[in-house]
């Protein structure tokens, strides 16, 4: 087999990391007064932080081939369900970001039972669960918004959102916290070289002895928790519930971890490259705004970017297995109790 030369594999790896350095200098000259700024610059990293969670909270069932159509569903749930507890229930609102983010936890275990257990298709066993969801967000909110009363909402709760820290905005940088505790559990911990196996190969898996099932739940119930955490900003952003607004980040979440599979390891989901992909997602929006673009110029920019995103992720998969090594494969597992067998004499 053919190995990668050292330039395709810079390419490939990190291709995408320069067309977002392009492009950002692309639209800096042709919009010199507004786009090189700090202000602009900061509402990007504002704007963008809950889709770039969403992405990274998708890119962790990705890792085991499955896919979790919940997210948009469950952070419109998440949002609504912190603003009903805060303004409706008056429970503290430390309390009720808690009682959220458990519940996202909870409904990933749910939706990996589903999936595992009831033996149903990730994509439709979560489409079913989010509709689900829909369901008791318009329940809660009874088809109106939960409107906070003429006192507002704690400054304290908003402020997990609008608060700045080291010129940025605050919540870029529990983008960048997510996305190093993801890194640190899929490239350096067994959990999350059990997820890969898992994903490229169950049958494998089972015969080393990986308990699919259960990192398959874990999987979604990671991507709950980071749900959950992403509507508790949701509703400090908007400061008021508004029950069909979760729907229009599911995209470009899947657009963000599908795209950043083709990067940094190309032919896997990983945080990095999830990081990498929302980041160019964030600055060609940006961009195709600032120029003037007609509404409909977004959902067609994230659906074209979602057709080649899936495309190109495929692509790298399957390069990635014909160049791999031979060297590179890991060995046989060894039976209990036995001893490897030697090499054949030539």
């Amino acid at each position: 087999m053919t190995r990668r030369s050292p330039r395709g594999h810079l390419v490939g790896g990190y291709g995408l990391a320069a067309l977002a350095v392009l492009l950002f200098l692309a639209f800096s000259l042709a919009l010199p007064d507004t786009f090189p700024t700090r202000a602009n610059v900061s509402s990007i990293l504002s704007n963008q932080s809950i889709p770039a969670l969403l992405a990274l909270g998708a890119t962790v069932p990705i890792a085991t081939g499955r896919f979790d159509l919940s997210l948009g569903y469950g952070l419109g749930l998440a949002h609504v369900l912190v603003m009903y507890l805060v303004v409706d229930a008056g429970t503290p609102w430390p309390l009720a970001c808690l009682a959220v983010v458990a519940g996202g936890g909870l409904a990933g275990v749910l939706n990996g039972i589903v999936v595992e257990f009831a033996r149903i298709d990730s994509l439709i066993a979560t489409l079913g669960t989010g509709s689900i969801m829909y369901a008791v967000t318009g329940r809660l909110t009874g088809g109106g918004r939960i409107v906070p009363g003429p006192q507002g909402l704690p400054s304290s709760f908003t402020a997990l959102f609008d608060a700045r820290f080291l010129g940025l905005p605050l919540p870029a940088f529990y983008v960048l916290a997510a996305a190093a505790v993801l890194w640190v559990v899929l490239e350096r911990l067994p959990f999350g070289r059990y997820l890969y196996v898992t994903g490229s190969s169950p049958r494998a898996a089972a015969v080393l002895g990986i308990p699919t099932r259960r990192y398959s739940v874990a999987a979604f119930a990671a991507s709950g928790l980071v749900t959950g955490f992403a509507g508790v900003l949701l509703a400090a952003q908007q400061e008021v519930g508004n029950p069909s607004v979760g729907l229009d980040y599911l995209l470009p979440a899947f657009v963000g971890a599908l795209l950043g599979s083709t990067t940094v390891r190309p032919g896997r989901a990983n945080a990095a490259g999830t990081l990498v992909a929302v980041t160019v997602l964030a600055v060609g929006l940006a961009g195709i705004g600032q120029l003037g673009a007609d509404f409909w110029a977004t959902p067609l920019f994230n659906g074209g970017t979602l057709l080649l995103a899936v495309g190109l992720a495929g692509y790298a998969a399957r390069r990635r297995l014909r160049t791999r090594a031979p060297a590179d494969a890991p060995p046989p597992p060894v039976a209990a109790g036995s001893s490897p067998r030697p090499p054949a004499r030539p």
